[in-house]
Protein backbone atom coordinates (compact mmCIF):
# COMPACT_ATOMS: atom_id res chain seq x y z
CA UNK A 1 0.00 0.00 0.00
CA UNK A 2 2.67 2.50 1.05
CA UNK A 3 4.88 1.54 -1.91
CA UNK A 4 1.98 2.07 -4.31
CA UNK A 5 1.38 5.56 -2.91
CA UNK A 6 5.06 6.41 -3.24
CA UNK A 7 5.18 5.12 -6.83
CA UNK A 8 2.07 7.09 -7.82
CA UNK A 9 3.40 10.21 -6.11
CA UNK A 10 6.75 9.82 -7.88
CA UNK A 11 5.10 9.38 -11.27
CA UNK A 12 2.97 12.50 -10.71
CA UNK A 13 6.05 14.55 -9.79
CA UNK A 14 7.98 13.28 -12.84
CA UNK A 15 5.08 14.10 -15.19
CA UNK A 16 4.74 17.58 -13.67
CA UNK A 17 8.48 18.19 -14.05
CA UNK A 18 8.49 17.09 -17.69
CA UNK A 19 5.48 19.30 -18.49
CA UNK A 20 7.08 22.36 -16.90
CA UNK A 21 10.31 21.67 -18.81
CA UNK A 22 8.45 21.43 -22.12
CA UNK A 23 6.62 24.65 -21.31
CA UNK A 24 9.90 26.40 -20.51
CA UNK A 25 11.28 25.29 -23.90
CA UNK A 26 8.12 26.59 -25.64
CA UNK A 27 7.42 23.11 -26.96
CA UNK A 28 3.97 23.06 -25.39
CA UNK A 29 1.81 25.75 -23.86
CA UNK A 30 -0.62 25.29 -21.02
CA UNK A 31 -1.99 27.21 -18.07
CA UNK A 32 -2.00 25.81 -14.57
CA UNK A 33 -4.94 27.92 -13.44
CA UNK A 34 -7.59 26.83 -15.93
CA UNK A 35 -11.29 27.17 -15.14
CA UNK A 36 -12.06 24.76 -12.33
CA UNK A 37 -8.41 23.91 -11.58
CA UNK A 38 -9.28 23.67 -7.88
CA UNK A 39 -11.41 20.59 -8.55
CA UNK A 40 -8.14 18.66 -8.97
CA UNK A 41 -7.85 18.75 -5.17
CA UNK A 42 -10.92 16.49 -5.17
CA UNK A 43 -10.29 14.47 -8.33
CA UNK A 44 -6.63 13.50 -7.80
CA UNK A 45 -6.89 12.15 -4.21
CA UNK A 46 -10.07 10.21 -5.05
CA UNK A 47 -8.54 8.75 -8.23
CA UNK A 48 -5.49 7.72 -6.22
CA UNK A 49 -7.73 6.17 -3.58
CA UNK A 50 -9.33 3.91 -6.21
CA UNK A 51 -5.93 2.29 -6.68
CA UNK A 52 -4.47 2.36 -3.20
CA UNK A 53 -7.51 1.73 -0.99
CA UNK A 54 -9.50 -1.45 -0.58
CA UNK A 55 -12.77 0.40 0.06
CA UNK A 56 -13.64 2.40 -3.06
CA UNK A 57 -17.24 3.62 -2.69
CA UNK A 58 -16.36 6.95 -1.09
CA UNK A 59 -13.60 7.55 -3.64
CA UNK A 60 -15.96 6.80 -6.54
CA UNK A 61 -18.49 9.30 -5.16
CA UNK A 62 -15.77 11.92 -4.60
CA UNK A 63 -14.32 11.37 -8.08
CA UNK A 64 -17.77 11.69 -9.67
CA UNK A 65 -18.45 14.89 -7.73
CA UNK A 66 -15.07 16.37 -8.71
CA UNK A 67 -15.49 15.55 -12.40
CA UNK A 68 -19.02 16.98 -12.47
CA UNK A 69 -17.78 20.17 -10.79
CA UNK A 70 -15.00 20.46 -13.38
CA UNK A 71 -17.49 20.04 -16.22
CA UNK A 72 -19.63 22.78 -14.69
CA UNK A 73 -16.64 25.10 -14.40
CA UNK A 74 -15.90 24.42 -18.08
CA UNK A 75 -19.52 25.32 -18.94
CA UNK A 76 -20.15 21.81 -20.26
CA UNK A 77 -22.78 21.22 -17.57
CA UNK A 78 -24.80 23.68 -15.51
CA UNK A 79 -24.56 23.79 -11.73
CA UNK A 80 -28.33 23.40 -11.48
CA UNK A 81 -28.08 20.13 -13.42
CA UNK A 82 -25.20 19.03 -11.18
CA UNK A 83 -27.32 19.18 -8.03
CA UNK A 84 -30.13 17.34 -9.80
CA UNK A 85 -27.82 14.50 -10.90
CA UNK A 86 -25.59 14.20 -7.84
CA UNK A 87 -28.02 12.64 -5.36
CA UNK A 88 -29.43 10.04 -7.81
CA UNK A 89 -25.86 9.13 -8.83
CA UNK A 90 -24.80 8.62 -5.20
CA UNK A 91 -27.87 6.47 -4.52
CA UNK A 92 -27.14 4.30 -7.59
CA UNK A 93 -23.49 3.84 -6.59
CA UNK A 94 -24.43 2.81 -3.05
CA UNK A 95 -27.06 0.45 -4.44
CA UNK A 96 -24.54 -1.26 -6.72
CA UNK A 97 -22.13 -1.53 -3.80
CA UNK A 98 -24.77 -3.23 -1.64
CA UNK A 99 -25.73 -5.63 -4.46
CA UNK A 100 -22.17 -6.73 -5.16
CA UNK A 101 -21.37 -6.97 -1.46
CA UNK A 102 -24.39 -9.20 -0.94
CA UNK A 103 -23.54 -11.46 -3.89
CA UNK A 104 -19.76 -11.76 -3.69
CA UNK A 105 -18.88 -11.02 -0.06
CA UNK A 106 -21.27 -13.09 2.04
CA UNK A 107 -18.64 -15.05 3.97
CA UNK A 108 -19.10 -12.91 7.09
CA UNK A 109 -22.88 -13.38 6.99
CA UNK A 110 -22.39 -17.15 6.66
CA UNK A 111 -20.21 -17.16 9.78
CA UNK A 112 -22.79 -15.20 11.79
CA UNK A 113 -25.54 -17.54 10.58
CA UNK A 114 -23.50 -20.56 11.64
CA UNK A 115 -22.95 -19.03 15.09
CA UNK A 116 -26.68 -18.45 15.49
CA UNK A 117 -27.50 -22.02 14.47
CA UNK A 118 -25.04 -23.26 17.10
CA UNK A 119 -26.64 -21.13 19.80
CA UNK A 120 -23.79 -18.59 19.94
CA UNK A 121 -23.93 -14.80 19.83
CA UNK A 122 -21.22 -12.41 18.66
CA UNK A 123 -19.76 -10.17 21.34
CA UNK A 124 -21.15 -6.62 21.11
CA UNK A 125 -19.26 -3.39 21.57
CA UNK A 126 -21.03 -0.05 21.28
CA UNK A 127 -19.78 3.50 21.79
CA UNK A 128 -22.16 6.46 21.40
CA UNK A 129 -20.57 9.78 22.33
CA UNK A 130 -18.18 7.67 24.41
CA UNK A 131 -15.48 5.01 24.23
CA UNK A 132 -15.56 1.23 24.48
CA UNK A 133 -12.75 -1.31 24.77
CA UNK A 134 -13.07 -5.05 24.22
CA UNK A 135 -10.29 -7.44 25.18
CA UNK A 136 -10.26 -11.11 24.18
CA UNK A 137 -7.08 -12.27 25.91
CA UNK A 138 -6.94 -16.09 25.99
CA UNK A 139 -10.54 -16.30 24.76
CA UNK A 140 -11.82 -18.19 21.72
CA UNK A 141 -12.96 -15.58 19.22
CA UNK A 142 -15.57 -16.27 16.54
CA UNK A 143 -17.37 -12.99 15.92
CA UNK A 144 -18.23 -9.50 17.13
CA UNK A 145 -20.60 -6.60 16.45
CA UNK A 146 -18.87 -3.21 16.78
CA UNK A 147 -20.72 0.12 16.62
CA UNK A 148 -19.15 3.56 16.97
CA UNK A 149 -21.44 6.60 16.68
CA UNK A 150 -19.66 9.83 17.53
CA UNK A 151 -17.37 7.67 19.62
CA UNK A 152 -14.59 5.12 19.50
CA UNK A 153 -14.33 1.35 19.89
CA UNK A 154 -11.15 -0.66 20.39
CA UNK A 155 -11.27 -4.41 19.85
CA UNK A 156 -8.07 -6.13 20.98
CA UNK A 157 -7.63 -9.59 19.43
CA UNK A 158 -3.84 -9.81 19.72
CA UNK A 159 -3.97 -12.51 22.38
CA UNK A 160 -7.27 -14.08 21.33
CA UNK A 161 -7.50 -17.73 20.33
CA UNK A 162 -8.32 -17.74 16.61
CA UNK A 163 -8.15 -21.15 14.95
CA UNK A 164 -10.74 -20.77 12.20
CA UNK A 165 -12.37 -18.08 10.04
CA UNK A 166 -14.32 -15.49 12.03
CA UNK A 167 -16.25 -12.30 11.34
CA UNK A 168 -16.69 -8.76 12.61
CA UNK A 169 -19.65 -6.56 11.72
CA UNK A 170 -18.85 -2.85 11.96
CA UNK A 171 -20.83 0.38 11.94
CA UNK A 172 -18.72 3.53 12.10
CA UNK A 173 -20.88 6.66 11.85
CA UNK A 174 -18.90 9.81 12.61
CA UNK A 175 -16.77 7.53 14.77
CA UNK A 176 -13.78 5.25 14.70
CA UNK A 177 -13.11 1.57 15.32
CA UNK A 178 -9.67 0.14 16.00
CA UNK A 179 -9.20 -3.61 15.57
CA UNK A 180 -5.90 -5.02 16.83
CA UNK A 181 -5.20 -8.46 15.38
CA UNK A 182 -2.49 -11.09 15.92
CA UNK A 183 0.16 -11.62 13.30
CA UNK A 184 -0.96 -15.09 12.21
CA UNK A 185 -4.32 -14.15 10.61
CA UNK A 186 -5.57 -12.68 7.35
CA UNK A 187 -8.01 -9.79 7.20
CA UNK A 188 -10.53 -9.18 4.40
CA UNK A 189 -13.05 -6.35 4.43
CA UNK A 190 -16.11 -5.34 2.44
CA UNK A 191 -17.96 -2.29 3.72
CA UNK A 192 -20.36 0.27 2.34
CA UNK A 193 -18.28 3.41 2.83
CA UNK A 194 -19.17 7.07 2.27
CA UNK A 195 -16.33 9.48 3.07
CA UNK A 196 -14.78 6.82 5.24
CA UNK A 197 -13.52 3.27 4.98
CA UNK A 198 -11.31 0.51 6.28
CA UNK A 199 -7.55 0.91 6.60
CA UNK A 200 -5.94 -2.52 6.73
CA UNK A 201 -2.30 -2.38 7.85
CA UNK A 202 -1.87 -6.13 8.32
CA UNK A 203 0.23 -8.52 6.27
CA UNK A 204 -1.10 -11.45 4.23
CA UNK A 205 -0.53 -14.92 5.64
CA UNK A 206 -1.09 -17.97 3.48
CA UNK A 207 -3.19 -20.83 4.86
CA UNK A 208 -4.09 -18.78 7.96
CA UNK A 209 -7.51 -18.14 9.53
CA UNK A 210 -9.26 -15.09 8.05
CA UNK A 211 -11.13 -12.34 9.84
CA UNK A 212 -13.94 -11.06 7.58
CA UNK A 213 -15.07 -7.49 8.21
CA UNK A 214 -18.25 -6.05 6.75
CA UNK A 215 -20.64 -3.25 7.59
CA UNK A 216 -20.95 0.50 7.08
CA UNK A 217 -18.59 3.46 7.37
CA UNK A 218 -20.31 6.86 7.14
CA UNK A 219 -17.92 9.73 7.80
CA UNK A 220 -16.12 7.22 9.99
CA UNK A 221 -13.35 4.70 9.72
CA UNK A 222 -12.03 1.32 10.78
CA UNK A 223 -8.32 0.80 11.40
CA UNK A 224 -7.04 -2.78 11.38
CA UNK A 225 -3.51 -3.15 12.69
Amino acid sequence: MKNTKKILGGIAIIVAGVLFALKALDIINFSIFFDGWWTLFIIVPCASGLITRQEKTGNIIGLLFGVLLLLCCQDILSFSLLWKLLLPAIIVIIGFKMVFSGVFNNKANAIFTSMKQNGKKPTSGCATFSGCKLNFDNEIFEGADLTATFGGVECDLRNAIITKDCAIRVSAIFGGIDILVPGHVNVKSSTTSIFGGVSNKTATNKNAPTIYINGTCLFGGVDVK
